[in-house]
């Protein structure tokens, strides 16, 4: 069970941290990712993270603003959001992939959480 958390109102160009909190013992088994969906729009690829921490890719629309990251005994996920900008606003969900296969695709992750809302005012 994944759990995020860390949402909310923040202007133009300010922080957020979002986190991620998994139940259960196989946490650092999973490759994890973080999506988002905008009002209107399609849930799209935000940024993922190998089991190890090592590997991490991200979309070109968030790379060098935010990011990804790995506690694996705490079993926490997560996100570090700078320079926010309105078109950041979205519910924001953390995904868990048991094959591992460094995907960036909605369908291959196996464990979604229940999202947060990170709204930008401009």
């Amino acid at each position: 069970q994944l759990q995020a958390s860390g949402g909310g109102l923040v202007q133009a160009g300010g922080s957020l941290r979002l986190s991620c909190g998994a139940s259960g013992r196989a946490f650092s088994s999973y490759e994890m990712g973080w999506f988002r969906q905008a009002p209107g729009k399609e849930r799209e690829f935000v940024a993922r993270i190998s089991r190890s921490g090592f590997i991490i890719n991200y979309a070109d629309s968030v790379k060098d603003r935010f990011t990804i990251s790995r506690g694996n005994k705490k079993n926490t996920l997560y996100l570090q959001m700078n320079s926010l900008k309105p078109e950041d606003t979205a519910v924001y969900y953390c995904a868990a992939d048991r094959e591992g296969a460094g995907s960036r695709r909605n369908q291959d992750y196996d464990y979604w959480g229940q999202g947060t809302l990170v709204t930008v005012s401009s």
